[in-house]
């Protein structure tokens, strides 16, 4: 049991890998704007899907992009079919990584309690 997880792991990961390159240096839509990191990858079991998740930074339109990624996600798997060497390429489903906003939220909490503390 513990070696079919090990596997899903290494796909994950490179599949993590291969798709940043991927969306970063060759997806061309024009709805894609600002930086997009893809944070996870987690394939199922049956390595039919793969759920990817994004963050993005300075982008025009959040959902505009995420929208333009769900696109291009037909492009994207014929290039990881031909990167990745798997039986069956999973298909994609992107969905927003919303962890970087709520650390700035946290951290932005923390910073007014310093502060109030500070002038008590």
């Amino acid at each position: 049991m513990k070696k079919q997880s090990n596997r899903l792991e290494k796909v994950n990961e490179e599949l993590k890998r291969e798709l940043s390159n991927i969306i970063n240096y060759e997806v061309k839509n024009s709805n894609v704007t600002g930086m997009v990191s893809v944070t996870e990858v987690k394939v199922s079991p049956d390595l039919r899907y793969a759920k990817v998740s994004v963050s993005i930074l300075n982008s025009k339109n959040i959902k505009q992009t995420l929208a333009g990624l769900k696109a291009a996600s037909g492009y994207m798997r014929s290039r990881l079919a031909e990167k990745v060497n798997l039986r069956v390429t999973p298909e994609l489903v992107f969905e927003l990584d919303e962890s970087l906003k709520y650390g700035e939220k946290i951290d932005k909490i923390l910073e007014d309690i310093m502060k109030d503390l500070k002038e008590d």
